[in-house]
């Protein structure tokens, strides 16, 4: 028995969580009788907000982000510090990919990336066998080799797939991206059963500081369809994360349109997500919500 075993069953995990599901998105062995547990139970996600966390300037307050992500996981994982949670999470001996995203007009901010790497560094993993990266994956040695990954990438509305996703940020995994673009990209959660990826997620970080909530065409970019949500959201269920972020892209639309308008294409790889290939929960009631600091137009 490994010391992820020994301390970290897969049925402890979700014990530990406060009975959500969690197992599946971890990754840990798949029990027959657990999957059954798993369909009854809730994922939890938290979304936690910081009004001072993007400047006027649009600078990103290293400090608050790291607060914010403390904070956040103690919360997700109920334990009394944040050590405490990546190390139920993480053993020592893990090499870990951290799977960013650089697109080049909303990248996954280098904050975020920074405070990730410091949690994995106090849990006592290797400067070197941590990686931040995002096209490189199939070349880099520590995602190659990686036994868990950290997943985080920030939403943004998408030409092809209706949003920019966590389930998504992983096309990079894929030897032929293209294969994945049919009826939206409605089979991106088959991503996640490639060998190089399954069963290593350990955490998903949904980047909500300043989402894009409309565009036009592919990497259409424009300034005046962002904002300052100045929030993260965070789960072990990469499905759940994403169904409350879309629910605060969607709302931010009707809003800001006075109607509506629905996200083109549908970001239905979602809900597929959950209900064909069973990656995680996507409906509301089947997630347990905790909303964390700045209230202010939260929209959800």
């Amino acid at each position: 028995m490994t010391l992820l075993d020994d301390c970290l069953t897969r049925r402890d995990f979700i014990k530990g969580a406060g009975g959500v599901a969690v197992g599946l998105a971890v990754g840990l062995p798949a029990l027959a009788d657990d999957i059954i547990q798993d369909a009854e139970v809730r994922s939890r996600v938290v979304l936690i907000r910081h009004e001072s966390v993007v400047g006027s300037d649009g600078k990103i307050n290293a400090a608050l982000i790291q607060q914010m992500l403390d904070e956040a996981v103690v919360a997700l994982f109920g334990k009394e510090k944040p050590i405490d949670c990546w190390q139920q999470i993480i053993r020592p001996s893990d090499i870990v990919g951290i799977k960013s995203n650089e697109w080049k007009y909303l990248p996954t901010p280098p904050e975020v990336e920074q405070a990730i790497r410091a949690r994995l560094l106090e849990v006592g993993v290797l400067a070197e066998n941590i990686a931040i990266d995002d096209r490189g994956v199939l070349d880099n040695p520590v995602f190659l080799t990686a036994t868990a990954l950290i997943n985080t990438r920030p939403m943004r509305t998408h030409a092809w797939s209706g949003v920019g996703s966590l389930i998504k940020n992983y096309i990079m995994f894929a030897e032929n991206p293209p294969d994945y673009h049919d009826d939206a990209c409605a089979g991106l959660a088959k991503l996640w059963q490639l060998p190089i990826v399954k069963g290593k997620t350990r955490l998903n970080v949904l980047v909500m500081l300043t989402p894009q909530f409309h565009s036009v065409g592919p990497h259409h970019f424009d300034r005046s369809y962002i904002w300052n949500y100045n929030g993260l959201i965070v789960s072990t269920d990469p499905v759940a994360a994403d169904s409350v972020g879309l629910r605060i892209i969607q709302r931010k639309r009707q809003a800001v349109f006075g109607e509506d308008r629905p996200i083109q294409p549908t970001a239905h790889h979602i809900a597929l997500a959950d209900i064909e290939y069973h990656l995680g929960n996507s409906l509301p009631e089947n997630i347990e919500l905790i909303r964390l600091g700045w209230e202010r137009d939260i929209l959800i």
